[in-house]
């Protein structure tokens, strides 16, 4: 458990790691490429190696070399899998490895953690049961640990149900042009989580994959085409860099994230709106994106694109007039934990008055006081949460190195914050 320090922080600038869901898709692209890549700023945490780990036991090629990640890309062919994959609880990993693993050959089993074997993922596998492929949750509950039949593939046309999740599309997405005559996704009950879809369009069309698409209703991707090897970035995490500004805007200071643009293809850069929205200050230079506190004021605001910085906002909340409204992330209970009601617990525990209710929170701002903070081993419930006791007393984190999960030096950062 970690006592957060009250205290005053200084008006400066931070660097966040490389953007955990760009690692992830770059890794799988490049893994599928024409040749070896070299890929600068990855995120390594726990979720990534999960995803590299999977990669390497099924014959991709992955090291470290002068700082970066050379991956050497096996043209869309996966060896058989000799033992099943564990992914703890890394929903990205799991949910987008579930579609690569049709590229491979013979049965690929893919489980995880006990959260993990709760979270959904029986609208994937209905998706891929479609074009052909034998995909099935051995408990028939509809989540992990999953099996999969890897084989020629040939495509088809598939009807996806991303109520839950944009990353069974990202999947069907990153997979599809390996598969002979591509994949055609259209998307009969919308999308949630948008950004998250935009960005891996990004990484596809960056490797010389070619994507049609419909706005958001439909996708279609052309068969026998290549991921191209070749350098590239990955761009700083804007989820992680959303405690940052938070801590700005509850201290009234200012804190800028180096690297970031609002130009970013993230969702949650749009954060910054939000903040400015509440009565703070954004600026944007050729360094980054500085956000000065003011005095907060309570918004109404739809998340559902930007829903890992919800736990965020929340806190921020609690420190701002009036009850701000939180909307359309109904999708937040099948993350690590259940992040509207988990959130509307520990909020409570430190005073403020939360009401949930099916897609979002309420939370009226006041007095936050001090309380020990279970985090449900989520990552982002233990870093939102820290931010409050820069300006709380006794705001305890339990079990804080759950942070390895997306930002394991983010304790050194965090800290770097404070005046003395």
């Amino acid at each position: 458990m970690k006592e957060i320090k009250q205290g005053e922080i200084k008006n400066t600038s931070v660097t966040v790691p490389g953007s955990k869901s760009y690692t992830h898709r770059i890794l799988i692209a490049t893994a599928l490429a024409d040749g070896p890549s070299i890929i600068e700023n990855t995120l390594k945490s726990e979720d990534t190696t999960l995803t590299a780990n999977a990669l390497k036991s099924w014959g991709v090629q992955i090291i470290e070399k002068n700082g970066c990640i050379e991956v050497t890309g096996t043209r869309g062919e996966l060896k058989s899998a000799k033992e099943p994959v564990y992914l703890a609880n890394s929903g990205t990993s799991m949910r987008l490895l579930t579609g690569i693993a049709a590229l491979g050959n013979g049965k690929y089993i893919l489980t995880g953690s006990e959260r993990m074997q709760e979270r959904p993922i029986r609208e994937l596998l209905d998706g891929l049961s479609q074009i052909g492929i034998k995909a099935i949750s051995l408990n028939n509950s509809g989540c992990p640990p999953v099996e999969i039949q890897g084989s020629n593939l040939k495509g088809g046309e598939m009807a996806l149900d991303c109520r839950v999740s944009s990353q069974y599309l990202s999947s069907v997405l990153l997979m599809a042009p390996c598969t002979e005559k591509g994949i055609r996704v259209t998307l009969p009950y919308g999308l949630v989580s948008k950004p998250y879809v935009d960005m891996t369009v990004d990484i596809m069309n960056r490797l010389n994959v070619s994507v049609e698409r419909d706005g958001y209703d439909s996708f279609f991707v052309p068969g026998d085409q290549m991921y191209r090897h070749g350098r590239y970035v990955v761009e700083p995490d804007c989820s992680q860099a959303s405690y940052f500004w938070a801590a700005a805007a509850i201290t009234g200071k200012t804190v800028k994230v180096n690297n970031i643009s609002m130009k970013s293809r993230q969702g949650d850069v749009k954060f910054v709106g939000v903040l400015e929205k509440m009565g703070c200050i954004v600026k944007e230079d050729k360094e980054g994106i500085s956000v000065t506190g003011g005095k907060l004021k309570a918004v109404e605001t739809d998340m559902s694109n930007m829903p890992d910085v919800v736990p965020t906002l929340a806190v921020v909340a609690a420190f701002s007039e009036g009850t701000t409204i939180i909307k359309n992330v109904s999708h937040l209970k099948a993350k690590e934990c259940d992040r509207i009601g988990s959130v509307a617990k520990e909020l409570t525990k430190m005073g403020i008055a939360v009401k949930t209710f099916e897609d979002g929170l309420a939370i009226t701002g006041g007095k936050p006081g001090g309380a020990i903070i279970e985090t449900y081993n989520d990552h982002r419930m233990a870093m939102c949460f820290a931010v409050a006791g820069l300006v709380v007393s006794g705001i305890f984190i339990k079990d804080e190195t759950c942070v390895v999960k997306s930002f394991p030096n983010y304790w050194d950062v965090f800290e770097g914050m404070y005046a003395s």
